[in-house]
C-alpha cells in the first residue's frame, strides 16, 4: 500500500520496514499494521486537534504539569505556542501513561518508540496470531469467561487508580481480548487523580461502563457500585492493588469535623515556622485578610409583553416643585428670597444667559465689576449699576422718597 505521509520519515530512517494495511481508526488517531525489524507492530497516528473528534478536552487536561515554566506560561495564556505545545502534551501523555500502568503491572501495550506523533508499539494478538478484537465485537461469553474477564478488569482499573491515573474514556471499545486476558488501550485523555477535579467523575463512569458491558453476560453485575466504592477507598488511602471490592457503597451520613481540619492546618503552619527558624530563615509572610464585598440586592427587571410576564408600570414624572419663599438677606451664604432682587441675583441666574446679556466676571474682583459691554455705565437714576440688577428697561431707583406723607390719614387728605 502506499505509504501515509505521517509514516514516511520512519520509513525513510528505517525504523518501518513496511506499512501492511490500515487496522482501526479512532476518534484521536489511525492505527496501522506495520513491520518493524521483522516484527508486527502497530503505528498509532494521531490527528491534529482540527480532525479529532474527541469532544471536551480541558475536562481531561486539567491538572497536567509541564515541565518547562514558559511552555506552562503559554499554554495557559493560550498563545499559537501554548497551543502548540497543548498538542504536543495530548500526544505525548498516552506514551508516559503506557510506561507508568506497565511498572504497576497493569496489562497494557508494549511501547517502543515515539517520535513525530507516531508511536510505535505491540500488537495485541489472540490465540490464533491474528489482531486481537475488541471487546464490544465479541458476541458470546460463557459465565465463567465473563467472570474471568470482568475480574481482570476490575483488578487493573484498581491498579490503574493505585498509580494515580485514571482513564477518562474506558469502554467495551477500548479493551482488546488477548490470549492471556483484556487489554486496556488508548491512554491520550488519561487524567491525574489528585490533581484533576474531573477524576472521580471520569472514574464512575468508566466502571459503570465496564459494569453495564458484562452485566449482559453476567446479571447479578445490575446495580452494583464498584466506582463509588473504589473511590471511597482511594480517598480513605485505604485502596491496595490486590482490593477486593463488593460492589456495595453507602454514603457516609456523618457531618464533617471542621474543627479538627483547622487544627491539622495550624499544626502544619507551626511545624513549618520551627523548620525556618531552625534554618534561621525569616518567618514567613502572614496570610492577607480575605476581602468579603456586600452584596446588593437588585430587583428584577419587568418581562416583556407577550413571554408570560406583565408590562412595567410606567414611573410618574417628577413634578417640578416651587420655589419657596425665605426671609433674610442676599450674599453668598444668606438665604434665597422670591422678590425681583432673588430673580435678579446672579446665583439664579441661567448658566448660559443669551448674547449680549453675559457679563464679564472672570477678571475682576468683587465688588468692583463693570458694566458689561454695549451698556453705559451712566444710566438715569446715576450712579454704577448695582450688582444684580437687569441689564436692559430702565432700573429702578434707589433715591428715597421724601415727599411720601408720614401718616395714612395724611395720606388719604393729599389733594
Amino acid at each position: 500500500m502506499r505509504v501515509p505521509e505521517a509514516l514516511e520519515p520512519l520509513v525513510e530512517q528505517g525504523v518501518i520496514d513496511e506499512v501492511l494495511r490500515p487496522l482501526m481508526a479512532g476518534k484521536e488517531a489511525q492505527i496501522y499494521l506495520v513491520v518493524a525489524q521483522g516484527h508486527l507492530c502497530v503505528a498509532k497516528v494521531y490527528k491534529d486537534a482540527t480532525n479529532r473528534s474527541f469532544k471536551h478536552r480541558s475536562t481531561y487536561v486539567e491538572g497536567r504539569k509541564s515541565r518547562d515554566s514558559r511552555s506552562e506560561r503559554a499554554m495557559t495564556k493560550g498563545s499559537k505556542f501554548g497551543k502548540a505545545q497543548l498538542e504536543e502534551q495530548w500526544k505525548s501523555a498516552e506514551v508516559e501513561a503506557i510506561h507508568k500502568l506497565r511498572a504497576a503491572d497493569v496489562r497494557v501495550p508494549e511501547p517502543y518508540s515515539f517520535s513525530d506523533g507516531v508511536l510505535l508499539m505491540e500488537l495485541v494478538m489472540n490465540a490464533d496470531g491474528d489482531p486481537a478484537p475488541r471487546l464490544a465485537d465479541i458476541a458470546e461469553f460463557t459465565e465463567e469467561e465473563a467472570r474471568w474477564v470482568f475480574d481482570c478488569l476490575l483488578g487493573d482499573i484498581v491498579r490503574m487508580l493505585c498509580a494515580g491515573l485514571v482513564h477518562g474514556d474506558l469502554s467495551d471499545f477500548n479493551v482488546l481480548i488477548a490470549h492471556d486476558g483484556p487489554v486496556i488501550i488508548d491512554f491520550p485523555q488519561a487524567t491525574d487523580a489528585a490533581r484533576n477535579n474531573n477524576s472521580q467523575k471520569l472514574l464512575v463512569r468508566d466502571v459503570d461502563n465496564v459494569v453495564a458491558f458484562m452485566s449482559r453476560f453476567l446479571p447479578e453485575l445490575q446495580g452494583l457500585e464498584f466506582g463509588r466504592e473504589m473511590w471511597d477507598l482511594y480517598e480513605r488511602g485505604t485502596l491496595r492493588p490486590d482490593t477486593r471490592l463488593t460492589g456495595t457503597f453507602q454514603r457516609s451520613t456523618k457531618a464533617i469535623d471542621t474543627d479538627a481540619i483547622l487544627r491539622e492546618i495550624e499544626d502544619a503552619a507551626r511545624e513549618a515556622r520551627a523548620k525556618r527558624e531552625a534554618l534561621g530563615l525569616p518567618p514567613p509572610r502572614p496570610a492577607r485578610a480575605p476581602v468579603v464585598y456586600e452584596t446588593v440586592a437588585v430587583e428584577p427587571r419587568g418581562k416583556k409583553k407577550g413571554r408570560g410576564g406583565g408590562q412595567p408600570q410606567p414611573q410618574p414624572k417628577p413634578q417640578p416643585q416651587p420655589q419657596q419663599e425665605r426671609k433674610g438677606g442676599g450674599g453668598r451664604g444668606g438665604a434665597r428670597t422670591a422678590g425681583p432682587e432673588a430673580r435678579n441675583h446672579p446665583q439664579n441666574q441661567p448658566r448660559n444667559p443669551p448674547r449680549g446679556e453675559r457679563q464679564e466676571t472672570r477678571s475682576e474682583p468683587r465688588g468692583e465689576r463693570q458694566a458689561p459691554r454695549n451698556e453705559p455705565q451712566e444710566r438715569r437714576g446715576g450712579g454704577q449699576q448695582p450688582r444684580g440688577q437687569p441689564h436692559r428697561g430702565a432700573p429702578r431707583s434707589e433715591e428715597p422718597m421724601d415727599d411720601l406723607p408720614d401718616d395714612l390719614d395724611d395720606l388719604l387728605t393729599v389733594g
